[in-house]
């Protein structure tokens, strides 16, 4: 299996042979569901929170005497069948919807997902990232080059979900260059996951010899 690193200037630098136990996977619709559902349910913030009657103000006294006047029998005007009263069953910020994934399961699923952005043609290898200063429009004159590569014309110009930047190791200009970039996110090859993977069209492995050792 064989592959091509380019420079950043989009120029043919060399060939590389890419291991079949990390892009040659085939795809498990299953598996990925169930792995990025789990994610997804993992990253969830609990928001939603109504008040019980044992939550709202007031109440403490009975409304009116329980018989003699003609009207329903009430204890607490906190009850749930009043104005401004607690809410029956309603969400609770206690409610915890993470869900457990096991690590074979998730590393398994994170190889596919390169597989498959592999086999779509969706991942583009650099040999490296250099930057003369830490500016913005150093990292966008990087992206239009590389976009006159065939298959990846639209990553200058997609704004959403453009393209993940995964860097062998960390690098504090590089991310202060393309952060500002819609669409645009940053990490360490190490820190890829299945959700970030296929929630972005393009992945950019910068020095990918090192990148891919750190996933073996």
């Amino acid at each position: 299996m064989q592959t091509v690193i380019y420079n950043q200037k989009g120029e043919k630098v060399e060939d590389l042979a890419l291991p079949e136990e990390i892009f040659g996977l085939p795809w498990n619709p299953d598996l990925m569901h169930q792995v990025v559902v789990s994610m997804q349910a993992n990253e969830r913030d609990t928001i939603a929170h109504a008040k019980g009657r044992g939550e709202v103000s007031g109440g403490g006294k009975k409304p009116w005497r329980q018989k003699g006047t003609g009207r329903a029998r009430h204890g607490s005007i906190r009850s749930p069948i009043w104005v401004g009263g607690g809410v029956a069953h309603g969400p609770t910020k206690e409610k915890d919807y993470s869900k457990k994934i096991n690590k074979k399961m998730k590393r398994k699923a994170f190889l596919t997902a390169l597989s498959q952005k592999f086999r779509d043609n969706e991942i583009l290898f650099l040999d490296k990232v250099v930057l003369a200063e830490p500016k913005t429009k150093e990292a966008m004159a990087i992206l239009k080059s590389v976009s006159s590569i065939k298959g990846f014309e639209k990553m200058a110009s997609r704004r959403k979900n453009k393209a993940i930047l995964a860097l062998a190791k960390k690098d504090a200009e590089a991310e202060k260059s393309f952060r500002n970039i819609p669409g645009m996110e940053i990490s360490e090859a190490r820190s890829l996951n299945p959700l970030s993977i296929l929630t972005h069209k393009f992945i950019i492995i910068s020095n990918p010899k090192e990148a891919i050792a750190a996933w073996k």
